[in-house]
C-alpha cells in the first residue's frame, strides 16, 4: 500500500543531498534541492510512485550502491484513497528543516483530500 520497503539505511546519520524530481508538483513546488542530516534510505520501491524528490548514494557507506538515485518522497493511488510517503522525518528535530517540514505538510493535506 505505501509503494515502498525499507532495506538498509548505509552509514546510519549521515550528511546527503535530497532533489526534487517533479518541481511543479503542488507538494514540492518552490523548493530546491537541499542538504539533509539523517538515515539515507536504500528501499525496494513500486516503479508506479510518482517520484517527488531523490537522493543520490556516493557509494562511500557501500560501493555497490555508488551513484544509486533512489526515490525519498512519493504519493500514490490505492483504490479509493491516496498515499503520501517521506523517507524524511525520522526524529523530531528533522522538523525544524524547513524544506522538509513544507514537504510534510503539503503531502499530509493532498493524502487527506478526497479526490474530486
Amino acid at each position: 500500500m505505501t509503494g515502498g520497503q525499507w532495506v538498509a539505511h548505509p552509514g546510519n546519520i549521515i550528511d546527503y543531498r535530497i532533489d526534487i524530481a517533479k518541481p511543479l508538483d503542488p507538494i514540492v513546488e518552490g523548493i530546491g534541492s537541499f542538504l539533509y542530516r539523517s538515515e539515507q534510505y536504500y528501499m525496494h520501491v513500486d516503479p508506479e510512485n510518482e517520484v517527488l524528490a531523490t537522493t543520490t548514494f556516493t557509494g562511500e557507506h557501500l560501493d555497490f550502491i555508488k551513484g544509486v538515485v533512489m526515490p525519498v518522497v512519493w504519493k500514490r493511488r490505492y483504490g479509493a484513497g491516496r498515499v503520501f510517503y517521506s523517507a524524511l522525518g525520522h526524529t523530531a528535530g528533522e522538523f525544524e528543516v524547513p524544506q522538509m517540514r513544507r514537504i510534510f505538510e503539503r503531502g499530509a493535506l493532498w493524502a487527506a483530500r478526497t479526490p474530486r
